[in-house]
């Protein structure tokens, strides 16, 4: 069995419109929800192997974020190609991930996420399924469970959507 926790970065800020979008931070409510989903993530065990992050500042941010209630044992790479991915690519990305790994989290950004996760979600949970289907808000996150014992037998509709979590959700 092999986990994806796709991430969507949490809320970012655009107070300052002369600042580039890679280099836009985390709004306040931002900084709120990632701590949060960290919170629930270690609470729920959802400790991913590996992660795969966006070099933009408002995804890095996030994993920072996150991971303090996950720990600092879980290898990061924080990759340029992940800021302007398509769902083919981050399936590539998760294709070439090495078998001893069981779990990843990719943190990035939207439409690309939303789009990978429907791809992905050949069934699941039906409210997981209607939420999904609904909006993927910033800060949210897509569980999905693949059947398979290597990574590149990961395909389109083959998932299982075991949860889909929101900021919201988190109170």
């Amino acid at each position: 069995m092999k986990t994806i926790y796709l991430l969507r970065h949490a809320k970012s800020s655009w107070d300052d419109a002369a600042l580039p979008d890679f280099q836009r931070p985390l709004a306040p409510r931002g900084r709120k929800a990632a701590p949060r989903l960290g919170t629930y993530m270690a609470q729920h065990g959802l400790v991913p192997d590996r992660v795969l992050c966006s070099a933009a500042r408002r995804a890095v941010e996030t994993w920072q974020a996150v991971s303090e209630a996950l720990g600092d044992q879980v290898e990061v790479q924080v990759r340029e190609d992940l800021y302007h991915a398509t769902p083919g690519s981050l399936l590539d990305a998760v294709r070439h991930l090495p078998p001893e790994v069981q779990s990843v989290l990719l943190i990035g950004h939207n439409p690309t996420f939303e789009d990978l996760a429907l791809a992905l979600a050949g069934s699941g949970e039906e409210e997981a399924l209607e939420e999904l289907d609904r909006k993927y808000p910033t800060g949210a996150m897509a569980i999905l469970d693949f059947p398979v014992q290597d990574w590149n037998e990961v395909r389109e509709g083959t998932g299982w959507l075991r949860a889909f979590v929101r900021p919201k959700d988190l109170k």
